[in-house]
């Protein structure tokens, strides 16, 4: 009669005891912070053009469309050279301090600030890997995306190992200086009016909310007496993780649903012959010679239509199938791949194969990791001696002695 109990519990201690998913938010990480870098490295030379006070999309016109639709934007703050170098180079500052994991929970929110802040300021510019990179940068923020592949996670693992030892470690001292410092910046943006919003909504709130619930982190961390707090908190910051590792999920598969089912709508699409228009498209022929001969075979063009279409209206259904699901991510990301050299949209597939990592097996990305640490040391002792990779953190297995037990177990 009680059989849902025990399921129900399980499901409840499983959300709440660990962040699910530490390798594929890693690799998201990862790859939304090169996919950024790699776009305003590339963009350099043109940077003025694109968001520069002066650009195209004038300044004053930029301040008008924001005004109107209360987007985030901090270049809209001033108008000068000066400001706009600056956060253009914080911007790229960021991804790389992202990238590598380095204090990734202050790392993630100025990634996001960078990312909306030059879209937001010249939003006709965009395509469909600019909203991608747009939505999962602040959906990035809510999960602990550092706990794997991260100079956090080296770090932590270090004091593990000099506790076990015996050895004193003092508290984290860069952490708490580096939020003080984003406090008071952002005490100086809300004194002079710069963020939209008030104290119940708008981007006013949800800085200071972010800003407020990291001090109380290490707050907590430094002067609670038990351990019950940092447990209570840990839990919330493991259902906060989940939530938003399942929105991304839930994005993107609402992405290729739409797509494909748009695209059954279309008669290109339903006799087959979809693929070829954009082959001849100079915009999108950055090798001429190769999408002519994509486009030289009627058989080809027909099959890679219509198997687009079938795999993104499929993939959604096939995810409580996990060889199904495989097979047809490998699909889509080799579909990624090819669009980024033959279209030329290198960030829009970089983008999209990044939102999909979300899906990839955790037996697959452990394998990878520990070829990539083997690799590493190798190259780094010339013996190729043998590195061991992240170990994922399992439910009930404590890390270090003494550890408390973390989650409901209803």
């Amino acid at each position: 009669m009680n059989r849902p109990a025990p399921t129900i519990a399980r499901g409840i201690a499983k959300v709440t005891e660990s962040a699910l998913g530490p390798y594929q938010s890693a690799v998201i990480r990862i790859g939304l912070a090169v996919t950024w870098l790699l776009f305003l490295l590339r963009e350099y030379p043109h940077r003025q053009e694109m968001y520069g006070p002066d650009a195209p999309w004038s300044w004053d016109l930029a301040q008008r469309l924001v005004a109107g639709n209360h987007a985030f934007t901090v270049l809209m703050w001033s108008h000068s050279q000066m400001w706009f170098e600056i956060v253009y180079a914080l911007a790229i500052l960021s991804s790389v301090l992202l990238l590598v994991g380095w204090r990734t929970r202050a790392m993630s929110v100025l990634f996001m600030i960078g990312v909306l802040s030059l879209q937001n300021r010249s939003v006709f510019i965009g395509d469909g890997g600019d909203n991608v990179l747009h939505l999962m940068s602040i959906y990035l923020v809510f999960t602990r995306c550092g706990r794997v592949w991260s100079l956090d996670a080296r770090r932590e693992r270090l004091a593990r190992e000099a506790r076990a030892r015996g050895e004193r470690t003092g508290p984290d001292r860069g952490g708490p200086a580096l939020w003080a410092g984003l406090g008071v910046v952002l005490a100086v943006a809300t004194g002079a009016g710069r963020i939209d919003g008030g104290v119940l909504g708008g981007w006013l709130t949800v800085l200071w909310g972010m800003w407020a619930v990291q001090a109380l982190w290490w707050t907590v961390g430094r002067v609670a007496r038990t351990a019950e707090p940092r447990v209570l908190l840990d839990v919330v910051a493991n259902l906060v993780h989940n939530a938003a590792l399942m929105i991304i999920m839930a994005e993107a598969c609402l992405i290729y649903a739409t797509a494909g089912w748009y695209k059954i709508q279309g008669s290109r699409w339903q006799d087959g012959t979809a693929v070829y228009y954009p082959l001849h498209l100079e915009s999108f022929s950055p090798w001429p010679a190769l999408s002519g001969l994509l486009s030289a075979h009627g058989t080809i063009v027909m099959l890679v239509t219509y198997g687009t279409v079938a795999v993104q209206v499929a993939f959604p259904f096939t995810l409580f199938n996990r060889r199904v699901k495989n097979v047809l991510l490998a699909a889509m990301m080799t579909e990624h791949a090819v669009i980024a050299v033959v279209l030329g949209l290198p960030f829009f597939s970089l983008a999209m194969i990044a939102a999909d990592a979300v899906f990839l097996p955790t037996s697959f990305l452990r394998r990878l990791g520990g070829r990539v640490a083997r690799a590493r040391g190798g190259l780094f002792t010339g013996r190729g001696r043998t590195v061991p990779g992240p170990r994922e953190p399992q439910p009930g297995v404590p890390e270090e002695p003494g550890h408390t037990h973390v989650g409901f177990t209803a």
